[in-house]
């Protein structure tokens, strides 16, 4: 099941332990969708989808867990869900930072303004400012 509403992907212990996957984090907590704690262990795996291939932390589930793909599994395989035909399609291309501008555009500088403050008001912001102490 594809659950994109959570964040980890849970598969049965006995799975995981069977092709080797150690726990590395335990007692870890999760608060269920009805407000209940938790306690799991997690570990790390390489998930495969058809093609795609992704690193990721997988949740231990035990006997009454569900066992899903969650959000973040999902977005390291470049997957999306298409909810007409019910399937895992390709999300596209991956969106990356750049510190060169693109080729065929061109950049645009924004003048950052600092709106000046008429003297008198800014003497009038200034002394309320002061802190007057009294002598003794």
């Amino acid at each position: 099941m594809v659950d994109t509403g959570a964040e980890s992907t849970w598969i049965n212990e006995a799975v995981l332990e069977r092709v080797g996957i150690e726990p590395r984090k335990k007692d870890m907590q999760f608060q269920m969708a009805n407000g209940q704690l938790i306690t799991r262990s997690v570990g790390y795996a390489v998930l495969n989808v058809e093609k795609s291939e992704t690193v990721d932390e997988v949740v231990f589930a035990q006997k009454g867990d569900l066992q899903l793909l969650g959000a973040r599994a999902l977005e390291g395989l470049n997957l999306k869900v298409d909810s007409r035909s019910k399937k895992l399609v390709a999300a596209g291309p991956i969106l990356a930072a750049t510190a060169v501008p693109p080729r065929f555009a061109r950049l645009i500088r924004v003048p950052i303004r600092i709106p000046k403050l008429r003297q008198n008001k800014a003497k009038r912001i200034n002394s309320r400012r002061r802190i007057r102490l009294k002598s003794k």
